[in-house]
């Protein structure tokens, strides 16, 4: 299976389609509330859409999804993605973008989302060696990350930066995410919360979501394993209260939610479908 420092290697330009704006992702006005449309990272079904990308976004729209991110467009032009996603009546409100390797390269990838219509554009990953070391290796990378955002921002879009683990190893009293949350332009920087990586590190999404209010746009929904493992698994299969986290939508700022598995097994699709039937009927 592609590992994920692989796939953002092998990203091409940022394609996309005309987003939904700000739409919520949650319905309701009262009393028990549910998920309004629900997504899916693309990249839980990168050994089918490599393959077929157009049969696989036409099963992911049977599934009932009605939301997809992008990792990656294997070769695709911008006006074949749009053909393919208006076909299926999906949307997509952000996309995946590995770190520029200069700004030409930075400006390139603003200017095709943003003729395709993306919302949002999102760091996803950093190779090891990308990865702060110490505190002012972290905020030297804030500043960074508020540039890209600046660069962004100037073309109408949106900028988020997504989690894994790693962001979350001590650093003297600290830790990589807080050094990113208090050296961030809230008016810039915005995080796109996974929140199997933040329960993976030992951290508490529901403390993030409270020491950094509307920050979180976007999340990523899967579900771990009981410790000491904490293996990845279909939304729903275990531990996680995504209700909890949910409810706190008007403080998380929440719009978007999409499933992830970056270890679907075989049968991708499946797992997929597992997930959104969870979501589906779940009320919070």
């Amino acid at each position: 299976m592609t590992t994920r420092r692989e796939f953002v290697a092998t990203m091409g330009a940022a394609l996309g389609v005309t987003s939904i704006g700000c739409h919520t992702a949650f319905g309701g006005l009262s009393g028990e509330e549910s998920l309004h449309s629900i997504g899916i990272q693309l990249y839980t079904l990168r050994s089918l859409t490599s393959k077929d990308l157009e049969g696989t976004l036409q099963k992911v729209a049977e599934i009932g999804y009605r939301e997809v991110e992008f990792a990656g467009y294997f070769g695709r032009t911008p006006v074949q993605i749009r053909a393919m996603l208006a076909a299926n009546r999906l949307t997509s409100p952000s996309t995946h973008i590995g770190l520029p390797a200069n700004d030409d390269a930075w400006k390139k990838s603003v200017d095709d989302a943003k003729a395709i219509g993306h919302e949002w554009i999102v760091i996803p990953f950093l190779d090891p060696s990308q990865r702060g070391k110490t505190a002012d290796d972290w905020k030297r990378f804030a500043a960074h990350l508020n540039e890209l955002a600046r660069m962004a921002k100037a073309s109408g879009l949106r900028f988020a930066y997504h989690n894994h683990d790693f962001e979350f190893a001590p650093l003297g009293g600290t830790n990589g995410y807080e050094v990113l949350q208090a050296n961030t332009d809230p008016a810039l920087v915005e995080y796109e919360m996974d929140i199997y990586w933040v329960v993976k590190a030992g951290a508490d999404p529901l403390d993030l979501i409270a020491r950094y209010p509307h920050r979180f746009p976007l999340m990523h929904i899967k579900d771990a394993s009981p410790l000491p493992e904490r293996n990845i698994m279909n939304v729903g299969e275990g531990t996680i209260d995504f209700a909890k986290i949910f409810a706190r939508q008007k403080t998380s700022g929440m719009q978007h939610a999409f499933v992830e598995n970056d270890s679907p097994g075989p049968d991708p699709l499946a797992a997929a479908a597992i997930s959104y039937r969870y979501l589906a009927k779940l009320t919070f």
